[in-house]
């Protein structure tokens, strides 16, 4: 069966973070092995061989060259914080033709910010399990046994966390499958909470059992950790907001807790680093807050394209819109609704700059930008330095896909908030201890007093208030459904992770996915007031006409017409931007491919259509 089949001797394309430094004539090979007894599985470098096959799938950071898949920016496009000319971007409607594949290299799924239908690193990760077990087993202590078959467990439950999070429902093997055994590779679909239990058990066994320390840049319990919390968070909430079985929420939910607090409580990472430098730096090596990044050189070939979509230039062709920036918490703490700044309401981009969470600054450009859609122009993954090129030859390190900054993988800033979220969901659902102080302090509040790089000061930028929980925000845009703690909760994460992929999981999860549903508010259309006469003259020409247009604070829509450049004063309307067509709550979760289906139907097998498709 092609969807599910996989050879078991496979050839590994690596890239080692850390250079043996044995003699080298002992050396393993470094791009392939032999799956045998006494050929390979000798000892643990083999197995660390087999281990690093899966870094650059799981952690691909900016991913290389111009790949757009799991990477920032370019990838994670499809939510409710950009907005792009003309008709949105559509949900899928219809099944398609074929959803699966059988590659380690298998396209990913923007609209659902997850793999296709593909089992292939499932099974892989089930033989480095089998060959561990069988023979690897009497070469090495009962310790490394338990690291690495740790690890191998934590990749498989990393995958399904993946394919649950797009298909809901799919088939469970828990062992490698052989080629004959057609009633297993034939399995319809499994339950996501039989599946994620499985998993829960996978996470939990390397919670116990995976190495503390092996290595700067290898995996360990505390970077496995916080992958953990991040699935758990995802399906503990998903289970709870859709109604699917609460015992399941709360144990993920715990679960979730219990990762996030082994990093934490490991006191090992700080906020100590501005935030520009997490995205920006040629060099995380050290940096107090990243768990685990990515290394790009040049002189070795492994470059991205991510730096160059945030250099002030480059078109992503959607970009934050006015909904997103809205919901930017003042300087002060407060909603700009309730703020007794005087520039509260005052949403040029120079005064957002100045009176916003100093995340706006250095995410978003400080000036209107023509080469974003909403003219709001996002510049997160790029350096401060980088945007002086504007209209001007960019250097490699900022231009085409010749970058070379660093990714972070993983960062504490998602630990905590995880952390927060999961605690303050089993707090107000599950009887769990109510969320303190010292919990906002050691979370959100610790994000908060992150320190300000030269450039911010200099602008006038300030640290945020911290969030109080005897006075919390009282914010009108509050969804009746969502209690005050775990809206500013959900506010945090909007600010944290702009562009980084988390935003559509978290509507999906949260029962939110009508908030892409842009007809629900105007804002959505709009970007920063301008005065187009004074800050982007270029706009107003003889061949803009009629498609350059502002909305007054009242609602009154003024057009260019070649002549009104005084007037043309107000929120900046993305031009032609329109609601993507209606869509149904079946977009949760994705359909299975006719090709697959009929696959199970040539050998006489039922696989079942996701529901609602």
């Amino acid at each position: 069966m092609k969807t599910l089949k996989y050879i078991s001797s496979i050839g590994i394309a690596l890239v080692l973070f850390i250079s043996c430094k044995k003699d080298f004539l002992d050396r393993p090979p470094l791009t392939s092995y032999v799956d045998a007894q006494g050929q390979f599985w000798r000892n643990e470098d083999d197995i660390r061989m087999f281990a690093n096959g899966f870094y650059n799938n799981y952690f691909n950071g900016y991913n290389v060259g111009w790949t757009a898949d799991y990477t920032p920016v370019r990838g994670f496009t499809f939510n409710d914080d950009l907005t792009g000319k003309n008709v949105q971007s559509q949900f899928e409607s219809s099944v398609p033709s074929s959803r699966g594949s059988t590659s380690e290299s298998a396209a990913w799924l923007a609209q659902y910010s997850g793999p296709t239908w593909d089992f292939a690193w499932v099974r892989k990760a089930n033989i480095f399990i089998d060959r561990i077990s069988n023979m690897a087993k009497p070469n090495i202590t009962d310790e490394a046994f338990r690291h690495w078959t740790a690890v191998a467990r934590f990749f498989r439950g990393y995958e399904y966390s993946r394919l649950v999070s797009v298909f809901g429902d799919v088939p469970y093997f828990g062992r490698v499958v052989n080629e004959s055994e057609l009633d297993t590779l034939y399995k319809d679909r499994d339950p996501r909470g039989f599946v994620m239990d499985r998993v829960y058990e996978d996470f939990q066994y390397v919670l116990d059992n995976m190495r503390l320390d092996d290595g700067v840049q290898y995996l360990n319990r505390y970077i496995a950790a916080a992958f953990i919390s991040r699935f758990m968070l995802f399906e503990g909430t998903y289970e709870h907001y859709h109604n699917l079985d609460a015992a399941r929420a709360q144990k993920y939910l715990t679960q979730a807790v219990q990762a996030a607090d082994l990093v934490m409580q490991s006191n090992k990472w700080h906020f100590t680093s501005d935030f520009k430098a997490l995205f920006a730096s040629e060099n995380l090596a050290g940096n107090p807050e990243v768990l685990l990044y990515r290394k790009y050189d040049q002189a070795l070939g492994i470059m991205h394209c991510i730096g160059s979509y945030a250099n002030g230039t480059e078109v992503v062709g959607v970009d934050p819109n006015l909904v997103f920036v809205k919901s930017f918490i003042m300087n002060d703490g407060d909603v700009w609704e309730h703020s007794l700044n005087p520039d509260a309401a005052n949403f040029s981009i120079a005064s957002l700059a100045k009176t916003r969470d100093p995340r706006f600054e250095a995410s978003i450009i400080d000036k209107v930008n023509p080469s974003s859609a909403t003219l709001f122009y996002a510049y997160k993954f790029a350096s401060r330095d980088a945007i002086t090129y504007i209209g001007k030859t960019y250097p490699t390190i900022w231009g085409s896909n010749t970058n070379t900054s660093d990714a972070p993988i993983m960062r504490l800033a998602e630990v905590v908030l995880n952390w927060i979220e999961a605690k303050a969901v089993l707090a107000e659902f599950f009887g769990g201890a109510m969320i303190t102080q010292s919990d906002l302090d050691q979370s959100i509040n610790a994000i908060r007093d992150r320190p300000l790089d030269a450039t911010a000061i200099s602008k006038g930028v300030q640290k945020t208030a911290h969030l109080q929980l005897v006075s919390l925000p009282d914010d009108p845009e509050r969804d009746a459904d969502v209690s005050p703690l775990i809206w500013e909760i959900r506010r945090e994460r909007r600010m944290e992770f702009l562009q980084e992929g988390f935003r559509l999981l978290d509507l999906k999860r949260w029962n939110k996915i009508q908030y892409m549903d842009f007809s629900t508010n105007p804002d959505y259309f709009l970007g920063p007031w301008v005065d187009l006469q004074a800050e982007l003259p270029t706009a107003l020409s003889t061949g803009t006409i009629g498609k350059v247009r502002v909305k007054k604070t009242d609602g009154t829509i003024v057009t260019w017409n070649g002549s009104n450049q005084a007037d043309m004063v107000g929120y900046y309307m993305v031009e032609n931007a329109a609601n993507r067509n209606t869509f149904t709550d079946k977009v949760y979760m994705s359909p299975v491919g006719q090709a697959q289906i009929n696959e199970y139907l040539d050998k006489g097998y039922t696989l079942t259509q996701t529901s609602g498709w």
